[in-house]
């Protein structure tokens, strides 16, 4: 199979694998909720965006059920408060030190494959068996974001292109066409797997379902009776109510029932011959009978979804901007996320966007959650500081908490979604330069970091985790992992409790099974491990690092 080839892609396709794992600290100060936003679920990071994702994969490898991501486009336009050209200082810094001096006269196309790489390879463990990657782009590297996602997800895993019909109007400034659409690449983490959740029906859609024959069983829309598929039953002739017989389908289709399934939808009053009984016959189907919703299609008319008028005019609204203030350039409607998530999350899913910008998918999360009730949760990633603390986090406030339209309290207030929550930033990295658990690593910290690193899972009890009661931290696979760090035991050993010794080999909690134990030492000899079916492992030396 041919694969996409750029410079620097040797030295970025394992990149993801030697990023260092990072501390997350929050911020109860921009947080929002009763009890800093942890209740909530809800995450929003600060930190770049590659850190942030590792930093992250403790916690939620393989539990994301839907990824949006609206990365840079790479157009060329230096000017913008998101630099699309993947030329900011924090890429040349990146390339610099992955790439090396060759990622200083890469091409752009070249410097934007290098971005995109380590992070989709990171996205992709954040998916569930039946989750799903939706990623805007556009024309200037949709070619190159299909290459190198059939690398990271796989070709058969390719599920569709989505047009997004983005312009409520030509742009007449433009050079040459007035450039109406963008596209939306859908992988599956696994094609054969994932499936699509219908598109709830539009009131258009509803308003085709009429009722001019007063059928007890409500509105109906008319259905074609002849189908292109061949059918060795569907063809035979039909006499309508007024006499007239009609011969057959017409030519090169089949009725799509047998002559005695026909006669069965007739008696039941589910044919319908038009006004006077003499039309060729047609399905009736109601609407209290069919599926909630319909088969997501592949354009999305801005009708529907929004186009970049709408979204900017709902930032300005959120944020009160003034006359000629513009915060972003190409916000997305949270109508358009909307639409993503009800084909790609249940109620009750996590949504990751790594590329949050303005904060759009959080406020189409939480005005789902309003909407239906459900108890879907967000994680946002979003590198600038100022962008994160001033733009994002005020946003997602003002949806929590209700706003008046562009700050004018003469307006009335849009009510509140609810919810909450957390903000945090990144903080070093777990391991200093020397190899050492640096001091402020809590224990819950360093427990997600070894449950992950060992079995490739996130820790299934966090709460438990996090209330620092159990040196055991959880089980996989049939074996139990435990952490003897901090003094988790609790008493006043010499030690601090963190040797395995005998005393502290009778306190852990039971396991049948094997037994893989964290510590600074062990005054344990093989013999007496093996006969336990203990595997001790010395902290910092033997704890996987990345």
């Amino acid at each position: 199979m041919a694969s996409l080839q750029w410079i620097g892609k040797e030295a970025v396709v394992g990149h993801h694998r030697e990023v260092p794992y990072h501390l997350l600290r929050g911020d109860p100060a921009l947080s929002v909720g009763e009890d800093g936003g942890v209740g909530s679920g809800n995450l929003l990071v600060q930190g770049d965006n590659l850190l942030a994702l590792k930093a992250l994969l403790p916690y939620y490898a393989g539990r994301v059920k839907c990824i949006y991501i609206d990365p840079p486009y790479n157009t060329g336009n230096e000017g913008w408060v998101y630099n699309d050209n993947v030329n900011s200082p924090e890429i040349r810094q990146w390339l610099g030190k992955v790439v090396g001096k060759e990622g200083e006269t890469l091409d752009r196309h070249d410097r934007w494959l290098c971005m995109m790489y380590p992070r989709l390879a990171l996205l992709r463990e954040f998916l569930t068996e039946d989750g799903a990657i939706f990623v805007s782009i556009d024309d200037n590297e949709v070619q190159h974001l299909r290459g190198v996602m059939d690398e990271v997800f796989g070709r058969k895993n390719f599920v569709a292109t989505v047009l997004w019909h983005k312009m409520d109007s030509p742009k007449n400034s433009a050079i040459h066409l007035s450039e109406d659409h963008e596209y939306m690449v859908i992988y599956a983490r696994d094609g054969n797997t994932w499936r699509p959740h219908p598109v709830p029906r539009n009131e258009a859609m509803i308003a085709r379902y009429k009722n001019p024959d007063n059928d007890s069983r409500g509105p109906w829309l008319l259905s074609d009776l002849a189908a292109r598929n061949f059918y060795a039953a569907g063809r035979y002739p039909i006499t309508t109510p007024s006499g007239k017989v009609i011969p057959g389908p017409p030519a090169g289709s089949y009725w799509r029932f047998s002559r005695e399934r026909f006669d069965e939808l007739v008696a039941d009053n589910r044919i319908y011959w038009g006004k006077g009984g003499s039309n060729r016959p047609g399905f009736k189907r109601f609407l209290s009978e069919v599926k909630d919703g319909v088969v997501p299609q592949t354009l999305w008319p801005w009708q529907e979804v929004g186009s970049t008028r709408n979204s900017k005019q709902e930032l300005s609204q959120l944020m009160a901007l003034g006359p000629g203030q513009d915060l972003f350039i190409t916000p997305k409607p949270s109508q358009l996320i909307q639409r993503v998530a009800q084909i790609a999350a249940d109620k009750d899913s996590l949504v990751m966007d790594s590329f949050a910008g303005s904060g759009t998918t959080g406020h189409a999360v939480l005005a789902m959650n309003k909407a239906d009730g459900g108890n879907r949760r967000f994680i946002c990633i979003e590198m600038d500081p100022k962008i994160a603390k001033d733009i994002t986090a005020q946003r997602l406030t003002k949806v929590i908490a209700g706003y008046h339209p562009a700050g004018d309290k003469k307006k009335e207030k849009v009510e509140g979604t609810g919810g909450g929550f957390r903000y945090v930033t990144l903080g070093e990295p777990i391991f200093n330069e020397r190899g050492q658990v640096r001091s402020e690593v809590r224990f819950a910290e360093l427990a997600a970091h070894v449950f992950f690193t060992e079995t490739g899972e996130p820790l299934p009890n966090r709460r438990k985790v996090n209330a620092k009661k159990s040196p055991l931290i959880g089980e996989c696979r049939g074996t139990a992992y435990y952490l003897l760090f901090n003094g988790i035991l609790g008493d006043k050993r010499p030690d601090g409790g963190n040797v395995l010794t005998g005393d502290v080999l009778t306190e852990l909690p039971k396991h049948d099974g094997p037994r893989v134990v964290f510590g600074e030492a062990c005054r344990l000899g093989a013999a007496r491990l093996k006969r336990e079916g203990v595997t001790f492992r010395q902290i910092p030396y033997q704890i996987k690092v990345t």
